[in-house]
């Protein structure tokens, strides 16, 4: 198939080369001319302007999205819809709201277009091991994507989840449980820090994952963490970000009275990592960079 891919940073770019890797032909844009640069040495053919992205597809186009949620992804269906044509589809892989894609969804199908919102987990790993895609749209819209999925994602990691709307919302309760995940590692590696046994950390996370009940890629990937920064996390500021995923999750169960203490709890800690340094955030943040290449901050 043809793609226009739109956003070219860590998950957009690697996504262009494992659907190219698939024989897909990809066609890719993005605001910054730095990355546009790497995309066309990469391989991927580079249009300087999403109308002109649009121009050059073939009809019925495929445009996905892989932006920052809110108005740099509003802004850029908007200027899409004034370009796409009837029979046209528009994905939106990013973590927008899912009540913001149900917008969307309403605003494409005044076109004629067709919108599909794609849940993208994977971070910089999905490139070698694939992208868990949780998808919503309707059911044609879907079935004619599905050589696009297959490419994205390992064996049985694609499934249409629901109607628009329906892929985000899975996606960010899928954020909110790792939220909370992420907190229990960080404050059991916290308990094992802490005490005088002199405990080697980046040991106990690989012994635990060969047959332990808490095996997990995440802890795999702690283990790494540990090998690379050492088991102080000396290098690394416990101050974890957050993308806004989590709390929406909250404000979710919230409006329908749904008890979500544990991940309440770890939406809150995320804000207190900015006010003190404890070891626990470290590891979250830790975590982070290892699955999703974010940022961390430098230990002052």
């Amino acid at each position: 198939m043809e793609i226009g891919l739109i956003g070219l940073g860590k998950m957009g770019g690697q996504m262009a080369q494992r659907l190219l890797t698939a024989g897909h032909a990809v066609l890719g844009h993005d605001v910054d001319a730095g990355t546009r640069h790497q995309a066309d040495k990469a391989g991927v053919a580079v249009s300087e302007t999403v109308t002109d992205l649009v121009r050059r597809l073939k009809p019925p186009r495929v445009v996905w999205l892989m932006l920052p949620h809110g108005s740099p992804t509003d802004a850029t269906i908007a200027s899409l819809l004034e370009a796409l044509a009837a029979d046209d589809i528009l994905v939106d892989g990013g973590n927008s709201h899912y009540t913001d894609s149900q917008v969307a969804a309403t605003h494409c199908a005044a076109r004629g277009v067709h919108f599909v919102d794609a849940g993208v987990s994977g971070g910089i790993w999905g490139l070698t091991e694939g992208y868990c895609l949780m998808v919503g749209g309707s059911a044609e819209a879907c079935e004619r994507l599905d050589p696009i999925f297959a490419a994205l994602a390992p064996a049985g990691g694609y499934a249409r989840v629901g109607e628009s709307g329906a892929g985000h919302f899975v996606k960010m309760i899928h954020n909110a449980i790792e939220y909370a995940m992420l907190e229990a590692y960080g404050e059991g590696f916290e308990c094992l820090k802490g005490s005088d046994l002199d405990l080697d950390l980046g040991q106990i996370a690989e012994l635990w994952g060969h047959g332990a009940v808490v095996r997990s890629w995440l802890l795999d990937l702690l283990a790494r963490a540990f090998t690379a920064q050492g088991n102080d996390l000396s290098h690394v500021a416990g101050y974890v970000d957050d993308s806004g995923t989590g709390r929406w999750s909250v404000e979710y169960a919230l409006a329908n009275a749904i008890p979500v203490p544990v991940i309440t709890q770890s939406v809150f800690e995320r804000f207190a990592s900015r006010l003190e340094d404890r070891f626990s955030a470290r590891v979250i943040a830790a975590l982070r960079q290892q699955f999703g290449g974010h940022a961390v901050r430098e230990q002052g």
